[in-house]
């Protein structure tokens, strides 16, 4: 490699911003003054700068002691870019991958860098010591596969670094593996102090009883692919695409590969440059697919989790949630690829398909992480569920379906003040089915002029018939479902022969 070369592959040492400093000096004040083997877990937001602020800690460290550390990743890609960002803070640091098998020029070096299952390896086959280890820093520390090392550095002080201290393993909290944590300026912060892009997020009702939750605690692949590739869904998604991202640079993120290829159908066949990116896709199809992706202005990249985490592309405009999760960190991680800031770009849109806003919050929203890390359990047993979230879905009738009703003026109807006002005058539930159904039979009535087209208008009141029914239930408490499911297919019938009912009545 030629010196102009090597210049090009070290990367620059970065100025360090003051909330950095400030944090970097907190990690310290506990090096310093806790026991060696302390083990510390420090929480700051995706595009707060944490290789930065390891990188420096790492420096500083070895410069004041004579001892080694060790980075840990799960990503060999994260390998590639924390060794990088290391050299640039003229740290003389060794990949150890899956190439490397014994390390016979150890002493050259004065910081390691591996991926963890790789270092786990070498050393339970007894090929591979590392000597004089005084600190080692886990990066994504959320995931659980550094445990598996903790006996081998017993005595090291252990650094974890994570935007999300919440283990992805529910039955491995991290405060049993970590004696206190630290948090970093929140994203509201960062943002206000121009550090992080604003995000503007537009979300819309997705109806999501059908999916099925894994032995992992998140939504199955299967059930998502089911539910998302449905024509429905695509349609959804290309109408939201089109109405608040059209020519912005665009990353979907799917639960599916099927849901993935299916949208990059869809996009296609619309006429909008799209690619396609899973984990089984080539390294040298990755590259040529992240080039375009960077180079491409209004390029839109459909994708399946591949690009959560060690993917950095400052120039995405908008993000789209188009699946559901039950991870909080998954959730930071997707959104935080949009969140890089720019001289021309403040703000990225977020679009959110999957009802994640409604369960987490938004994304800027304060969190008490504090909280979490100690009672993780507490906070994910109130988290909002699926059917509670969707009580609260408002219809919104398309712009399009709208204007076949356009000859009536009010077509809203708020089942839970019908509901109190029943109950209130001492009736009976069933008029608020009564107004309901009139209402919608006049629509269909007054906005056509022949029987067969106001019975084929009814038909594109399904969504809005449902949202009613469901909030309807609700107001009854303890309905079944098989009785929330006769309740829609009654009103549909009614809602026929009403309409038969007023037609006779208006032309005979």
């Amino acid at each position: 490699m030629s010196e102009k070369d090597l210049a090009i592959e070290i990367e620059e040492k970065k100025e360090l911003y003051s909330y950095q400093k400030g944090d970097i000096d907190a990690i310290f004040d506990r090096l310093d003054n806790a026991p060696a083997n302390h083990h510390l877990l420090y929480q700051l937001p995706t595009g707060g700068g944490k290789t930065v602020i390891f990188s420096e800690i790492v420096r500083r460290y070895l410069s004041k002691h004579d001892k080694k550390v060790v980075v840990l990743t799960h990503r060999i890609e994260l390998c590639k870019q924390t060794s990088k960002m290391l050299t640039g803070f003229d740290v003389n640091n060794k990949i150890i991958n899956s190439k490397v098998k014994e390390l016979p020029d150890q002493n050259d070096y004065s910081c390691f860098v591996a991926m963890v299952e790789t270092l786990k390896n070498r050393i339970n086959d007894e090929k591979l010591h590392l000597d004089n280890i005084g600190l080692v820093i886990i990066d994504e520390a959320h995931y659980n596969s550094f445990r598996k090392l903790l006996n081998s550095f017993k005595n090291a002080f252990i650094l974890g670094v994570t935007a999300t201290p919440l283990s992805s393993n529910i039955k491995m909290p991290m405060h049993e593996n970590y004696d206190e944590l630290i948090v970093g300026d929140p994203i509201s912060s960062l943002i206000e102090q121009g550090y992080l892009a604003k995000a503007v997020t537009y979300s819309y009702d997705v109806g999501l009883t059908s999916l099925k939750v894994g032995i992992n605690g998140d939504y199955t692949v299967k059930s998502s692919d089911d539910l998302y590739s449905n024509m429905m869904m695509q349609e959804k998604l290309l109408h939201a695409y089109t109405e608040k991202s059209l020519g912005k640079k665009t990353l979907i993120f799917n639960n599916g590969i099927n849901t993935s290829l299916y949208v990059y159908e869809t996009f296609r066949e619309a006429g909008y440059a799209i690619r396609h990116l899973d984990n089984t896709s080539s390294p040298e199809d990755r590259r040529d697919i992240l080039a375009w992706f960077k180079k491409t202005p209004d390029a839109i990249l459909t994708s399946v989790g591949i690009l959560t985490t060690g993917f950095d592309e400052p120039t995405v405009e908008t993000i789209i949630l188009n699946r559901a999760t039950k991870s909080l960190t998954l959730y930071f991680q997707m959104i935080g690829r949009g969140s890089r800031r720019l001289p021309n770009k403040d703000s990225f849109v977020v679009i959110d398909l999957g009802n994640n806003a409604a369960r987490f919050g938004l994304w800027n929203e304060p969190v008490d992480w504090q909280h979490i890390f100690k009672a993780p359990e507490f906070y994910l047993e109130n988290l909002r569920d699926d059917a509670e979230i969707e009580l609260y879905f408002k219809y919104q009738m398309p712009a399009e379906l709208r204007e076949k009703f356009a000859k009536t003026a009010d077509i809203s109807f708020d089942v839970d003040e019908e509901h109190k006002r029943a109950v209130k005058q001492n009736l009976r539930s069933k008029v608020v089915i009564e107004k309901s159904l009139e209402q919608h039979a006049n629509m269909c009535i007054d906005n056509t002029s022949k029987l067969f087209d106001a019975k084929q208008l009814a038909r594109e009141l399904v969504p809005d018939i449902e949202c009613r029914m469901k909030r309807y239930a609700n107001c009854l408490s303890h309905c079944s479902k098989n009785y929330r499911e006769w309740l829609i297919e009654d009103y549909k019938l009614k809602l026929n022969l009403l309409i038969g009912k007023k037609f006779r009545e208006k032309h005979f």
